[in-house]
């Protein structure tokens, strides 16, 4: 058997377990929330066929080569996992026995091994926010096609919390139960306020199809932490599964705003800008990612006001910088402060006032 299949048929069985008292919850939210359970079958076919896997990165970041990412997907055709690149939006640590390593072998039951062919990681898209689901792993993101969906496994949040609500899109009663949960006890939705079941319900239902084109008129929602992460076991495949890349407006004008639309030409598939982020200093919070972050973005700020392109930028002069054996624990602080910023930016930026 596969790695791919393997992991998938570990996951499943895991999520069987838990399948009736998920059923349970989901009828109880359904009763309370007054919602016929025909709509709630309609919003999972919906799901299977409509729903989507971002996969978030910064294109500006310097990958093991000495290449920015989008000049390494222009090249490989592959978005390939941080065992791989040497990168990472998350935690970082790109080595055999390192804490990612342990976490997918407890995720997976051990059915992953050495450096090839590890699971790619995204969130499940549904359109709910123009920057994406999990904007914290980056300012563009990648929407795979919807039959990428049969070959992921799913977890309600983070995997490196191992999570128990975990699942696959034919056993997904589980992450359902989660989402509804959440829903139901907060008003609140993957990070968007406002979506009670029976509205969550009913947009599943009723809106996704058109999930790739409205997205770009709601609001952002400044979401870090709430989203579905997606696992993709096997390659990810620019050429054949991916539909649209959505990138960030900071990026127009710039090498790596061409490398961009070069990779969409190449690969043929949609580019859409979505409406960006920008914080201007003076709103920068000093309680929020650690007292610096007012004075990080002061440094490099232009005009006053930080965005991707500017951090990115930062980031990557400070990755081309020649460091010695002593330095390493100063850049790898200057390189977490710059990823904070980027949260920093996420959760309190504006969208940009003027773009093409």
């Amino acid at each position: 058997m596969n790695h791919k299949s393997a992991a998938q048929t570990h996951i499943e069985k895991i999520a069987l377990t838990l399948r009736d008292p998920a059923h349970a919850l989901i009828k109880n939210v359904l009763m309370m929330s007054n919602i016929p359970t025909p709509q709630l079958h309609q919003a999972m076919r919906q799901l299977t066929r409509h729903g989507r896997v971002a996969v978030h990165f910064h294109p500006d970041r310097i990958d093991s080569r000495g290449m920015t990412v989008v000049a390494g997907l222009i090249k490989d055709g592959f978005y390939k996992s941080q065992f791989e690149t040497h990168i990472s939006n998350g935690q970082l640590s790109p080595e055999l026995g390192g804490p990612r390593d342990h976490w997918e072998n407890q995720l997976f039951g051990h059915h992953y091994s050495g450096i090839k062919h590890r699971p790619k990681y995204g969130a499940l898209d549904l359109g709910l926010c123009p920057h994406g689901p999990a904007p914290r792993f980056g300012s563009c993101y990648l929407l795979t096609k919807p039959q990428l969906l049969s070959r992921c496994t799913f977890s309600y949040m983070d995997s490196y919390r191992l999570p128990k609500e975990k699942g696959t899109i034919s056993c997904f009663d589980g992450v359902l139960a989660a989402l509804l949960s959440e829903s139901f006890e907060r008003h609140y939705a993957l990070g968007v306020t406002g979506f009670k079941p029976a509205k969550l319900v009913a947009y599943l239902a009723n809106e996704l199809a058109d999930s790739l084109v409205s997205r770009f008129s709601r609001q952002q929602s400044g979401n870090l932490d709430h989203y579905i992460e997606a696992q993709i076991h096997g390659d990810l495949s620019l050429h054949s599964d991916i539909d649209m890349l959505v990138a960030d407006p900071s990026f127009k004008g710039t090498a790596i705003g061409d490398a961009l639309q070069q990779l969409c030409e190449l690969y043929q598939f949609e580019l859409v800008w979505h409406c960006g982020n920008q914080l201007a200093v003076m709103d920068v919070p000093s309680d929020f990612r650690g007292a610096n972050m007012p004075t990080l973005a002061q440094s490099i700020a232009e005009r006053g006001v930080i965005n991707a392109e500017i951090i990115g930028r930062a980031a990557c002069e400070l990755g081309k910088q020649h460091t010695s054996w002593c330095e390493r624990g100063a850049y790898a602080n200057k390189a977490q402060d710059l990823k904070l910023l980027w949260q920093v930016l996420v959760k309190f930026g504006h969208p940009f006032s003027t773009h093409d």
